[in-house]
């Protein structure tokens, strides 16, 4: 009697980013951002990762000066996002934890309070990502 060879895992690559998927990213930056700074939310930064991620385009990092600014922005960064009809996969947020997540696939938004936003860094971490022009979107 044969002996069975193991069964491989299955892999699956993830679907190529499309030129219709950056434009659909896109179009979701410039409503993130504008809600985003018309809430007076700090020190923002959008980051261009498409080439670095298979699992979003960009990266909106922002600082929230206390725990109800930071639920302020999740509230206006969910309504912009429920009249651009975007899918919102998930939202994370721990009350008190100092950190939400807003995944819409193509844009993903970390909210950070100050504390929580030095201490994780994910700029560091997405180096070398594109910063995009913030002045670009808030036009």
């Amino acid at each position: 009697m044969k002996a069975k060879a193991a069964k491989k895992p299955r892999t699956t690559k993830p679907a190529a980013k499309t030129t219709t998927t950056l434009k659909h990213s896109t179009r979701l930056l410039k409503p993130i951002v504008m809600a985003l700074d018309s809430k007076k939310a700090e020190d923002m930064r959008v980051l261009d990762v498409s080439k670095q991620s298979s699992i979003t385009d960009y990266l909106v990092l922002a600082t929230a000066t206390s725990e109800p600014h930071m639920r302020a922005l999740r509230i206006e960064i969910e309504r912009v996002l429920d009249e651009t009809g975007a899918n919102v996969l998930g939202v994370d947020t721990t009350k008190g934890s100092g950190w939400t997540v807003v995944d819409t696939f193509e844009v993903m938004i970390h909210l950070f309070t100050p504390e929580n936003r030095e201490k994780y860094r994910l700029e560091l971490l997405w180096r070398d990502a594109t910063d995009v022009s913030l002045s670009s979107l808030l036009k």
